[in-house]
């Protein structure tokens, strides 16, 4: 059975990598992504930051997307298991693949989990430990061992670890260590959203 979550956001967010569309959703079991989901938060036009012939070519600063700092929420009520924070927020690249970016890639592989998940959070739920994933450096506020409610603030939308845009990656493993953990399917108000569509919240 999926495990129900709210979305851990306001505003509109473009839905990403979605097992509505696919299963393993990030086309692989690796680190229990293979039901796992990504928000990319968008202004009005659907658009995460202007697309110009400059960015087809280029990285750009993280703070150049609408939704860099936007706040995350817990998506359920438990108790903080991990909140790791100072991993750097490094350029954003949406354009054609980046020869600079696929070498930083090689390294986060190297480390693992914490490399590819960038500063995050890990809620534990009903035995259920859902992770919050590419947050902004220094803004987790959450720590380890502490409680809380559905709503709550942890931090902000960041491109920390395996991200080449800001936005929001989010799964549920039935384990704390994403190296021994089965994925976990989950589901939101309204159904499992699916890729290319705008959630409001």
């Amino acid at each position: 059975m999926p495990v129900n979550l709210e979305y851990p956001f306001v505003g509109a967010w473009l839905v990403q990598n979605s097992p509505s569309n696919r299963v393993p959703s990030h086309g692989t079991q690796l680190f229990a992504t293979g039901h796992a989901i990504d928000f990319t938060p968008v202004d009005g036009s659907g658009r995460s930051t202007p697309i110009t012939f400059s960015t087809l070519f280029r990285p750009g600063l993280p703070e150049q997307f609408v939704g860099f700092g936007r706040a995350v929420t817990a998506p359920v009520s438990g108790v903080v298991q991990a909140a790791h924070d100072g991993g750097p927020d490094h350029a954003a690249f949406r354009g054609f693949p980046s020869i600079g970016y696929a070498m930083t890639q090689a390294k986060r592989l190297r480390e693992g989990w914490p490399g590819l998940a960038g500063n995050h959070v890990v809620i534990e739920s009903g035995g259920v430990f859902i992770a919050l994933c590419h947050l902004q450096r220094g803004s987790v506020c959450v720590r380890p061992g502490q409680l809380v409610h559905c709503g709550d603030p942890v931090g902000r939308c960041g491109n920390s670890g395996n991200s080449t845009e800001p936005h929001l990656h989010v799964q549920a493993m039935d384990s704390a260590d994403p190296a021994r953990a089965s994925a976990v399917p989950i589901t939101f108000p309204g159904g499992l959203p699916r890729n290319g569509s705008i959630v409001h919240s």
